[in-house]
């Protein structure tokens, strides 16, 4: 009797999670098919307001990113002159090397993962960061199911041959956050601040010195320092070209225009610098798939300064194939979600210390409810257009073309004005793009970007799917 409830429960178990990892599949499909149905069936004078209100929504998001772009270029320039200042001084920063602050380096690892790269990055952060030795301490934390041998006696041997290394394997953990929590949970090391860093990043030569001068040199107190994160395997396939142009999208200009725009910058999960009581009393909650999201907009929340610089670089690689693209971004859109939800209050509350102004609270609104609500937005304009072509089947190009984009009168001075602030958001990532992508690559983007926001709109759609079924799988990135 108990080797058949054993196998009935295993059996029952196998079911259930078979039923949650398909059930946001399933509920994305009946979502795209019930919008569309719907469409088909509204009144002439319904499907015309919604067209209205779709196309006004999307200008607003369209002119939004624009503005931010525009906004920005300015830190780039900024980051560029003092870049060209120092290299033309011969090397030489504004604080000098007795002045400069102790920085502890948290290189986190899942072993099996990442067991053919951790060596070579290890030997890379000693040998290539430009640092005072004795003030600089390269911290890696792993954590891994069984021992992997020779790599751990070897690992071993490098913490014992130089005195900056320190290896630490955290026992019984199955996360990030977890590895990070038990480093925190270290006594002190002295370090003034602290850098996190998944281990597949290569940060600049001098990432940390350019850090640390920022903590120093700022007038006005700096809790985070945010840096640049650029995609360097762009050789390795036609994805990571894209993903290497959506990273300089993003970190080059978006979220340094955000924070212009809004007065508040975010730790975003790697490359970043903190002070070290301050992540050691905020660690990481490993309920959150994004723990790093979390803990950013918990800093904020306490009324800690964040701050992004674009001098502070780091190369990362970037998912290669499909798979490992679409598990990273699902992590990443269910925990946004999560965060979005856990953090809502930050738009009407303030933090203990101070007040916040109109600026942050419309940020913190676009942040987190216009972001998630964004993905909807696009979806259902999708399927209004997907409407239009059920309902009155185009015969040719010209017939297509008019029924899609030339509907209704003034239609096309709202879809000419959205196309103006996409191409002007496309004109300043080219602007500030790395070394590691071309122009082919910009124009290829620039041909799918329309495409990918609706591949992002239904992933988004499927990270809010799972959450609604507390999908709560851990799926690291794949690397080699």
């Amino acid at each position: 009797m108990r080797r058949t409830f054993r196998s009935i429960r295993a059996h029952w178990l196998a079911f259930s999670d078979w039923l949650i990892g398909w059930t946001p599949l399933i509920l994305v499909a009946c979502y795209w098919a019930v919008c569309t149905a719907i469409f088909c069936m509204c009144s002439d004078q319904a499907v015309e307001v919604f067209y209205f209100f779709y196309m006004i929504v999307n200008l607003y998001i369209a002119l939004c990113t624009a503005i931010e772009s525009f906004l920005g270029m300015s830190p780039v320039r900024n980051a560029r002159k003092a870049a060209i200042k120092v290299d033309q001084g011969g090397g030489k920063f504004p604080t000098s090397e007795e002045k400069l602050p102790v920085m502890d380096m948290v290189m986190v690892a899942y072993l099996p993962n990442e067991k053919d790269i951790v060596v070579g990055q290890i030997m890379y952060a000693l040998e290539e960061l430009v640092y005072p030795a004795d003030k600089l301490r390269i911290n890696l934390v792993y954590n891994t199911p069984t021992p992997i041998e020779p790599l751990e006696t070897q690992l071993r041997q490098l913490a014992a041959e130089y005195s900056q290394l320190n290896v630490i394997r955290v026992p019984s953990s199955k996360s990030k956050a977890d590895n990070l929590n038990h480093f925190f949970s270290l006594p002190p090391t002295g370090a003034d601040f602290t850098g996190i860093f998944d281990t597949d990043h290569m940060p600049h030569p001098y990432n940390v010195r350019w850090a640390a001068e920022r903590f120093v040199q700022e007038k006005q107190r700096v809790d985070i320092v945010q840096g640049r994160c650029v995609v360097y395997n762009t050789s390795e396939s036609f994805l990571s070209k894209m993903i290497a142009i959506e990273f300089d999208k993003i970190y080059a200009i978006a979220h340094p225009g955000r924070s212009r725009m809004f007065s508040f910058g975010l730790f975003c999960g790697s490359n970043g610098w903190w002070r070290s009581d301050i992540i050691r009393n905020i660690r990481m909650n490993g309920e959150m798939l994004t723990e790093d999201i979390d803990s950013a907009l918990r800093a904020y929340g306490d009324g800690r300064r964040a701050v992004h610089d674009m001098n502070v670089i780091s190369y990362e690689l970037a998912p290669t194939t499909f798979s490992a693209f679409w598990k990273q971004r699902m992590r990443w859109t269910q925990g946004w979600t999560q965060a979005s939800i856990k953090h809502a209050s930050l738009i009407w509350t303030n933090p203990l210390e101070g007040k916040r102004n109109k600026q942050e609270r419309m940020g913190l609104t676009s942040l987190l409810f216009v972001r998630e609500l964004s993905y909807y937005l696009v979806s259902q304009h999708t399927c209004l257009l997907l409407s239009f072509i059920i309902v009155g089947w185009p015969d040719d190009v010209s017939s297509f073309v008019k029924l899609i984009f030339f509907r209704y009168p003034m239609a096309e001075w709202f879809l000419f004005t959205t196309i103006a602030a996409l191409l002007a958001t496309l004109w300043f990532t080219d602007r500030v793009r790395s070394e590691f992508t071309s122009w082919r690559s910009m124009l290829l983007f620039s041909l799918i970007y329309t495409p990918y926001l609706i591949l992002q709109s239904t992933m988004g759609l499927y990270g809010h799917a799972r959450e609604l079924v507390k999908y709560s799988s851990w799926n690291p990135t794949a690397r080699k």
